[in-house]
């Protein structure tokens, strides 16, 4: 028996192929298939468009680009940079400012400026990745475009664009 080679391409914003999903003797609509650098390249920075979703669980692709609004989370989150060069900015959020419900699924925006302690910052790179801890604001920052990918719960931010983003045929 030979072997099979496979070659793995990492793309970025700058230089990817669409992706598609090849189904065997079914339809290729029974499944959802999208690519971070597409999403990323068609999103307004910083809008949170889910790719991926399992019960109240999402994948979230977001365009950084500049900076983004501060948020923060009654959970945590995680953040993996795909592509560019991603400072993400922490402010432990004083009782006032934290997201009052902690059983709110999602990120919400921080009304006025953070107040709290500054916790410090990260440079992220491609495959990097930061936890984001609840209760505490974060601001992402980037000079040029970049890809993120959040592991989240959906939320109020949460953008659905299957229409645009999975493979229909």
């Amino acid at each position: 028996m030979s072997a099979v080679e496979y070659q793995t391409r990492f793309g970025s914003l700058s230089n990817y192929e669409k992706g598609g999903v090849q189904a065997i003797a079914d339809d290729v609509r029974n499944y959802a298939f999208s690519n971070c650098f597409d999403i990323a390249s068609n999103s307004k920075p910083y809008e949170r468009v889910v790719f991926g979703q399992n019960q109240i669980y999402v994948l979230e692709c977001l365009r950084a680009e500049g900076h983004s609004p501060w948020y923060t989370c009654a959970h945590d989150e995680f953040a993996l940079v795909m592509d560019g060069d991603v400072e993400v900015h922490l402010v432990k959020l004083t009782p006032a400012q934290t997201v009052p419900d902690a059983g709110k699924n999602g990120a919400v925006l921080v009304e006025g400026p953070p107040q709290g302690a500054k916790m410090g910052w990260m440079r992220l790179k491609r495959g990097h990745q930061a936890l984001l801890p609840k209760n505490t604001a974060y601001q992402f920052r980037s000079a040029h475009p970049g890809a993120v990918i959040l592991q989240t719960c959906k939320g109020d931010l949460s953008v659905e664009r299957w229409a645009e983003i999975c493979q229909t045929a």
